[in-house]
């Protein structure tokens, strides 16, 4: 049976809707990386993108909202890191490395409703923190990509200890899920399920 052709089937998007899909939520995702908040040292800044590719994650395929989590977080955070001052030239790859994995941990509940989907977004947002916490404490460990030079293992963890604030994106779920809600018909009429 062709997909949209039976009870319970949809249609699937064209790669020109995916295409065009990954372009404007990349755009959007970096604009809200860019429209951040700035924070006192050593944190850096909270930015707006977690409620966008939070939904994203769900409303989309994996593959489109990889690539436009992925794109629009290293791009928000590279405008940043070059023109706002501040932050390391790592940060925008550290981006991709702990932001685009967590709209696969979402996709994995996105079907099994909101309570599982909830659950989903702590654990990406968990992730997201490890992600940046474990690669900044073997960067001050070793002294890498201007993390000043090596220290020891405890010394390292301290200093990477900031990035648990990361944690403060759990407040971005509820908008998350309310965008979710709102945007759902859109998308399932594009033929995202």
């Amino acid at each position: 049976m062709e997909a949209g052709h039976g009870p319970g089937q949809y249609r699937r998007p064209s790669l020109s809707v995916t295409l065009a899909l990954t372009i404007v939520f990349s755009a959007l995702i970096a604009v809200a990386t860019i429209l951040s908040i700035p924070l006192p040292a050593p944190l850096y800044e909270i930015t707006w993108a977690p409620a966008i590719y939070l939904a994203l994650g769900a409303l989309a395929d994996p593959v489109t909202a990889f690539a436009a989590t992925g794109f629009g977080s290293f791009l928000g955070e590279a405008f940043n890191v070059s023109f706002k001052g501040g932050g390391s030239p790592i940060y925008p790859a550290g981006m991709i490395w702990a932001r685009a994995p967590e709209v696969l941990i979402i996709a994995l509940a996105k079907r099994r409703g909101t309570k599982a989907l909830t659950v989903a977004m702590v654990g990406a947002t968990a992730y997201e923190t490890l992600a940046f916490f474990f690669s900044d404490w073997a960067f001050y460990v070793y002294g890498l990509f201007g993390y000043g030079n090596p220290t020891s293992v405890a010394l390292g963890f301290t200093a990477a200890s900031p990035d648990f604030f990361t944690l403060l994106d759990l407040v971005f779920i509820p908008a998350a899920l309310a965008l979710i809600q709102a945007a759902g018909p859109a998308f399932r009429r594009l033929g995202f399920a």
